[in-house]
């Protein structure tokens, strides 16, 4: 057998011999005869070398893989086409906070008249120098007039400070955001900040870059794990070159992004946030956003008086976030009217505020900075930070759009001084310069809000560049971590998510990763409804759940129709050409194709129905179908939902139908 195997290897008789076999096998009389060699593996094995022999001018003339081809495997799959992705959306993000930075500052001019009206004073607007310094009544308005629409009409997702959004879509939508969030994010939050929201600029430009990285690992078609990598690529980005802060910008997206330090993550976070500062050094210049004071330790006593604000500082910190939902919910409970409205009329609430303090107009560096330079009275800082709290969250409850990160800055500046001046009234021999305090005060504030503290002691040593700043930043910023942690559970970025029963830190349910349109039937059958009773039982009998929906002419679902309901009309002898929209059930449960699985689930036990109807959220028209079963199945094929490739670049199958 080897010998005869040897002589086959040429071209020609393995043709020769694959043609013969296939006679063999295709008449009756030499298949009988052939049988015995077809049990034999070593004949199947030569039968195999034969072929193959013949086939090989025709793989040989192949084409090559397209560079395309090639060029996608490599971004999808290597670590090198991460790295070129990082290099990319850090590129990105620098060139988004430049765009940002500029449309705020140009809507502060056209809707205050100055480059930063906090500064100003009760000064008139030179644009309506008419309306004097009352114009500020009028700045939020005609700011909301703008973005609120703009908001609910194409991003809904765009709303409040931006943070908790990105984290949700890492930690359960598999880092998918919308492309559309960067493009409305930046004009909702620039105008919102132009026209007085007292709102911070780090939530918007975490959310511009992240959508970035989202919408390039889309269309790359990533694997989940690169998603969610890049979306952090694009959130420190965004920091680094807002904020001029690159190492800042790396920890706040490993530690409030990802929530871990990956040394694969870690290096391509870094490479993203070290060319997003390049880009923004370059056009907007390797300065800090706010110039602070010398800092110094003057006496080994001050460590003490260090602990004591990191102790206040957590108090503080928690309060800022439970007086910023309080305001939230108190708006919503009043709110009456159209979302997209809703900006504009709470934006006179917020106008009489900037009039009496007008020092709340917008992110506010320049008090900050005044503040910290001794500018300001003991009594005035408290006003401030009192202030501050409730602009930013009346800003945030009317519907606007900004960060909470540089008003918990501003909230500590003014604590911090406060609290050096109050010391240093007391004991003027050991308790130094009040600037110290708040440069400290700002660190522990953040870290009490945002449970964040390595990101705090990392962004004050970078904006100080002092060495000396460490130790007393890190034992203020460790205390009032501390005690944010004993106060609540949930941080001020993760509250918000807690309020829609989200927990980040709680066991995962795999359905809260899925939506319904990813487990839904499509082809469903319906029932028109103006079907006659005679023609029911038909479309019953191809519905497994004893209820069908019903549709209009116009393909609207108008409500379902109980197979219970339709035998008792049959058998109270009900005319058959009745329409079967006269037992329409209008109060059945319906869902949508992005409510989450674990959400329908619970509908479905709750509501004790066989299934849902699945309706278009904005056109009301029947998508599909959901029922226990669909949930399960897509449960159990939920590794494959997450994304359209693995990890090595191959295409994933997707649930359609069942």
């Amino acid at each position: 057998m080897v010998m005869a195997s040897s002589s086959f290897t040429a071209t020609g008789a393995g043709r020769q011999t694959a043609r013969s076999l296939a006679v063999q096998v295709r008449d009756p009389a030499r298949r009988a005869g052939t049988a015995s060699r077809w049990a034999n593996p070593l004949f199947l094995v030569w039968c195999k070398h034969c072929i193959m022999q013949s086939m090989k001018p025709q793989l040989a003339a192949a084409p090559p893989s397209s560079v395309v081809d090639r060029a996608t495997t490599f971004l999808r799959s290597s670590k090198g086409g991460l790295a070129v992705l990082a290099l990319v959306i850090g590129a990105g993000s620098g060139l988004g906070a430049v765009v940002f930075r500029w449309l705020i500052k140009t809507f502060t001019q056209l809707l205050s008249g100055h480059a930063d009206y906090s500064a100003a004073g009760h000064v008139a607007n030179p644009h309506v120098p008419f309306l004097g310094p009352y114009f500020v009544i009028l700045a939020p308005v005609v700011a909301g007039l703008l973005y609120g629409p703009l908001v609910q009409r194409f991003a809904r997702e765009a709303r409040g400070h931006g943070v908790p959004e990105v984290m949700y879509a890492v930690a359960r939508r598999g880092g998918r955001i919308a492309p559309q969030v960067a493009g409305v994010k930046a004009l909702a939050s620039a105008l919102c900040i132009g026209g007085g929201g007292s709102v911070g600029r780090e939530g918007p430009i975490v959310q511009i870059g992240s959508a970035l990285g989202s919408t390039l690992g889309q269309i790359a078609k990533l694997s989940e794990s690169r998603i969610k990598m890049l979306v952090a690529c694009g959130a420190a980005g965004g920091i680094a070159a807002t904020f001029n802060a690159p190492l800042a910008g790396v920890f706040f997206a490993m530690e409030l992004i990802l929530r871990d330090f990956a040394a694969e993550s870690f290096g391509m976070v870094v490479l993203s946030s070290v060319t997003a500062s390049v880009i923004g050094r370059s056009i907007l210049g390797n300065t800090a956003f706010i110039t602070l004071p010398a800092f110094h330790v003057q006496h080994l006593a001050q460590y003490a008086l260090f602990a004591l604000l990191g102790l206040l500082a957590g108090f503080v910190g928690v309060g800022f976030n439970k007086v910023l939902y309080r305001i939230e919910d108190a708006c919503d409970a009043v709110w009456r009217g159209p979302e997209w409205a809703r900006p504009a009329v709470g934006g006179l609430l917020l106008g009489l505020l900037l009039l009496a303090l007008p020092e709340m107009y917008g992110v506010g560096y320049p008090v900050l900075e005044h503040a910290l330079g001794g500018g300001y009275a003991l009594l005035f800082l408290l006003a401030l930070l009192a202030g501050k709290m409730i602009a930013t969250s009346l800003t945030i409850g009317i519907g606007g759009s900004g960060g909470v990160f540089a008003p918990s800055l501003f909230i500590g500046a003014m604590l911090g001084s406060a609290f050096g001046q109050g010391a240093h009234q007391l004991m003027p021999s050991i308790a130094g310069s009040a600037a110290a305090y708040g440069i400290v005060g700002m660190g522990a504030v953040f870290a009490g809000a945002a449970r964040a503290p390595i990101t705090a002691v990392v962004i004050l040593f970078e904006l100080t560049g002092e060495y000396s700043i460490i130790l007393p930043l890190m034992a203020a910023i460790v205390i009032a971590t501390m005690v944010s942690r004993r106060l609540s559970y949930e941080n001020i970025y993760t509250a918000k998510l807690m309020r829609r029963g989200i927990d980040l830190d709680a066991p995962v349910d795999p359905a809260d990763a899925l939506t319904v349109a990813q487990a839904m039937t499509t082809a469903t059958p319906t029932l028109g409804d103006t079907t006659p009773l005679a023609q029911a039982p038909r479309a019953l009998a191809h519905h497994h759940h004893g209820v069908v929906p019903l549709t209009g002419a116009d393909g609207t679902y108008r409500g379902t129709v109980h197979a219970h309901d339709l035998i008792r009309a049959l058998a109270d002898d009900v005319e058959l050409h009745v329409p079967v929209g006269k037992f329409t059930d209008d109060t059945y449960p319906t869902t949508t194709p992005d409510t989450t699985l674990a959400a329908a689930r619970d509908l479905l036990s709750s509501s004790n129905a066989e299934g849902l109807p699945v309706l278009d959220q904005s056109s009301g028209v029947l998508a599909g179908w959901i029922d226990h079963r669909a949930i399960l199945h897509a449960l159990h094929h939920a590794p494959h939902l997450g994304s359209t490739v693995h990890e090595d670049g191959e295409p994933r199958p997707q649930v359609s139908d069942h």
